[in-house]
């Protein structure tokens, strides 16, 4: 169930707002992109100055809200895909049909809508399996990647890690935070069978195993918190667990592989088994930090993808 989706309303970041001029004029965009027989409407953000990075939320079904970077605005456009099934994008007649898949073909449309020759592209969590797959779908159109808390692979092996980490996580907390017991059940749930709102207050239950040290920071997360949203549609996509481990050699993208220290889903384990398929990556693991360091460290976080680019582009050039 990666990831939680953490409001941006405590940092009174200025609104978006609808604006069609151009691809990459700051706000709003809506475009519609084809989908079997069906047209679908997909959106994305706009936000910030300097070179282009796409980023692509986890979940699924995880509004993209969470993974606003204003941090990265002061350096680079963001654009932010708002994935379908979720918010104002366009939802599919067939629930099954939300896989990697899929989320990778609206990811290339939003990408040629651009009319940009490479982007930077940086899938947090969820998001990253479809980086990934983009990526190795389309090596020519990514000039640099960024696999943030994520993993190659989900199966059986990676939900028992995060059920074995979610009950550690427990042990530690309960005799102060009697409520953490409920947090392995909640994990486990079915969130196919919820509505948005069941969905929802699983996140918004569950949260705090997110962040490292939620409860002393817990003036700046509790909004975030209470503020969660999840869309339930997408969870009922087919489950076939996610695996590129064989497909990572052929990644030809300079790669940033960034994790936090103390993420108990998708933790080092995952990033070090990425960072040892994809040749010459580079691995960063943040310490004392959970599944949301651009929430929970954001210079940090901002300093570590800055100096990855920036090196980058001194190579390109």
């Amino acid at each position: 169930m990666p990831p939680v989706n953490a409001s941006r309303e405590p940092m009174t970041l200025p609104r978006l707002t609808e604006d069609p001029v151009s691809p990459l004029s700051p706000g709003t965009h809506t475009i519609t992109v084809r989908h079997g027989l069906s047209r679908i409407e997909q959106r994305y953000h706009v936000a910030g100055t300097g070179p282009v990075c796409i980023a692509h939320p986890g979940g699924p079904g995880i509004g993209w809200e969470y993974l606003r970077m204003p941090q990265l605005e002061r350096s680079l456009t963001m654009v932010y895909i708002e994935p379908v099934g979720t918010g104002a994008s366009g939802f599919l007649a067939d629930p099954r049909a939300y896989t990697v898949t899929t989320y990778a073909h609206f990811l290339r449309a939003v990408i040629e809508h651009l009319a940009l020759p490479d982007v930077v592209l940086l899938g947090h969590s969820h998001g990253g399996f479809v980086a990934q797959r983009y990526a190795l779908d389309q090596p020519e159109r990514v000039e640099a990647l960024v696999l943030y808390d994520t993993s190659p692979v989900t199966g059986e092996e990676f939900w028992s890690a995060a059920v074995a980490n979610l009950e550690r996580f427990v042990q530690r907390h309960v005799d102060e935070r009697p409520e953490v017991a409920r947090y392995v059940a909640a994990l486990t749930t079915r969130l196919d069978q919820l509505t948005d709102e069941g969905a929802t207050a699983v996140l918004r239950t569950i949260m705090p195993a997110y962040v490292c040290d939620y409860w002393g920071r817990e003036e700046e997360f509790g909004p975030a918190r209470r503020s969660l949203r999840m869309y339930a549609a997408p969870t009922r996509g087919d489950g076939q667990p996610f695996d590129v481990r064989d497909e990572l050699s052929a990644v030809a993208a300079p790669t940033l592989v960034l994790v936090g220290s103390d993420d108990f889903i998708c933790g080092p384990h995952w990033a070090r088994m990425i960072h040892q398929g994809i040749p010459e990556a580079q691995l960063t693991v943040l310490d004392e930090t959970g599944h949301l360091a651009h929430l929970e460290r954001p210079e940090e976080f901002r300093s570590v993808m800055t100096g990855f680019l920036a090196l980058e582009r001194e190579d390109a050039h």
